[in-house]
């Protein structure tokens, strides 16, 4: 007879989940596996809110499972490691972040790129391979292989972290892949959200010329003045991108929302590379002939591998880099929901798990 989840996984857990695509969470009891001998358990202490979650929860994307625990923007401290972990010690800060798995053994494994196998394993909303369901953040423990767990620096405020380990990592990887980290560059950031204000952080750490392309003109003074950006361009000014035709090296695109690329494409410098970071449901129109005639570059990055991150949070703590964020109680969520789908956050909510999720509730 097969045995049930609480069977393989017997470890009593407690968090929030969305039971269907309503997206309305409330409290949820399910199990988590038992330490293995190369796993971490984290107790979790903060878990930050991605646009993700919101997508995930609506079924926005068609492959949501329920019931779900979102979150995959994990700090906790280690509670408890496997027989064979060398990375960790009971009492240090560790954060968990779009992953929890791969198949260890593929060419994208061996080169450090993880997130990009074709086995991967997602934090939640994916099945482990003994076929139980994974559970996120939103919850008051995590047990993962401790290749997958990252090592949080001393100095860092917990809570301004846990973005990082999601929207830090999907400014900083193409930042670094596409060679857009050489100091004097000029790159455009397209929406300044929960990724935006942290890839303008990140641009400016390793010395780039920064600009904010926005549709809002209300958010220019916290572009300039907060954030340290060099200019700011209204993307559906015609004057105002006329003036910037030609002049960055690199753009990413952080919007999710259905939204023109060619006047993105007409912003970059021959060679100039557009990088697609927001998850568009439907397909963008693009336009071919302004790629040819600059010899111009359209790709995709989702977020990094464990080497890499590891390497952004590491450099985010030597640069005092971190998330913008509002720190929400649990029983927040459902609102905080309703206010991230009208963009109302700077720029990121992470709930304070630890003091604010009851298992009486």
């Amino acid at each position: 007879m097969e045995k049930s989840p609480e069977e393989v996984h017997p470890v009593k857990a407690f968090g929030w989940a969305a039971r269907d695509n309503s997206g309305t969470l409330s409290p949820f009891k399910f199990s988590r596996r038992s330490t293995g001998e190369k796993d971490v358990k984290l107790r979790i202490l903060y878990c930050g809110i991605c646009h993700t979650d919101l997508h995930q929860l609506k079924n926005d994307w068609g492959f949501s499972k329920y019931p779900m625990v979102p979150g995959h923007e994990i700090v906790g401290e280690v509670t408890e490691v496997g027989s064979k972990v060398e990375k960790f010690k009971v009492g240090e800060k560790a954060g968990v972040g779009c992953l929890v798995g791969s198949c260890r053994s593929c060419e994208n494994c061996s080169n450090d790129i993880e997130n990009y196998c074709s086995k991967g394993i997602a934090t939640y909303c994916a099945m482990y391979p003994d076929g139980t369901p994974t559970y996120g953040g939103y919850s008051d423990i995590i047990v993962v292989d401790e290749h997958f767990v990252v090592r949080v620096p001393e100095n860092m405020p917990l809570a301004a972290a846990a973005p990082l380990l999601c929207a830090g990592i999907t400014m900083y990887s193409p930042l670094r892949y596409f060679g857009l980290d050489k100091p004097g560059l000029h790159v455009g950031v397209v929406g300044l959200g929960g990724l935006g204000h942290v890839g303008v952080k990140f641009a400016k750490a390793l010395g780039l010329k920064v600009t904010v392309i926005s549709t809002s003109q209300s958010k220019q003074k916290e572009a300039l003045e907060h954030l340290g950006a060099d200019s700011f361009l209204i993307s559906t000014d015609p004057d105002q991108l006329q003036a910037a035709m030609g002049t960055m090296d690199g753009i990413l695109d952080t919007v999710s929302a259905t939204h023109p690329v060619l006047p993105l494409i007409g912003l970059l410098k021959t060679n100039g590379k557009l990088i697609m970071l927001g998850a568009v449901a439907k397909p963008l129109e693009l336009p071919v002939f302004p790629l040819l005639m600059g010899r111009k570059l359209v790709a995709g990055s989702g977020i990094g591998g464990m080497k890499e991150t590891q390497e952004m949070i590491d450099f985010a703590a030597e640069h005092n880099i971190t998330a913008d964020i509002e720190v929400i109680p649990m029983d927040y969520v459902n609102t905080a929901m309703e206010r991230l789908a009208k963009a109302d956050v700077k720029y990121r909510f992470v709930i304070d798990v630890a003091k604010t999720l009851k298992a009486d509730e």
